[in-house]
């Protein structure tokens, strides 16, 4: 049976400064790269099955997967769906705003510019599915809102659950598809 692992990218700065980084394109800080390199490593001795890498095209999650199939040796494959959800108004704000909080649970909501819940979950939904015929095993390296997303293709969530939902940096994840 195929398995999909899925990670965030490493630190940046402004997970560093409690900041929503979104669809903005920021750098990973050298604790970041560390984050990266430690995963590799445990990649390397633990996880065996990883037949690709597909990363998101934004700067942290492509520079992750990298460092991560030096290490491993493992094909790396940009996948532009991975790209993180754009925010709109809130890029660049604080992760913790209240009024961002109770924007999470607004699946309809586009955040002034930004891009719905809705249409995040239908574009990681199409990959999934594809990834889930193709048979092979995938790490998926991307973002925290595409975390929520793929946790909730495979389990059921409430609204407030899903936009709880958050893994650490570097992190990973195992489902079964």
């Amino acid at each position: 049976m195929a398995h999909l692992y899925f990670t965030r990218h490493g630190q940046t700065i402004w997970n560093v400064e409690n900041k929503i980084c979104g669809a903005t394109d920021i750098e990973l800080t050298d604790a970041g790269r560390r984050q990266a390199y430690e995963l590799g490593k445990i990649l390397v001795k633990e996880i065996h099955d990883i037949d690709i890498i597909m990363y998101s095209p934004l700067i942290r999650a492509a520079e992750t997967a990298r460092i991560i199939s030096d290490i491993t040796g493992i094909p790396l494959k940009e996948e532009r769906i991975l790209t993180e959800q754009n925010f709109g108004k809130y890029e660049s704000t604080a992760r913790n705003g209240k009024e961002f909080a109770a924007s999470k649970t607004h699946f309809a909501d586009s955040y002034d510019g930004g891009e719905t819940m809705l249409h995040l979950a239908q574009r990681i939904y199409n990959l999934l599915d594809e990834i889930k015929t193709d048979g092979k095993t995938c790490l998926l390296v991307a973002h925290n809102g595409i975390a929520r997303a793929v946790n909730s293709y495979f389990y059921d969530m409430s609204n407030e659950d899903y936009a709880a939902f958050g893994i650490k940096n570097c992190q990973i994840i195992r489902y079964e598809l």
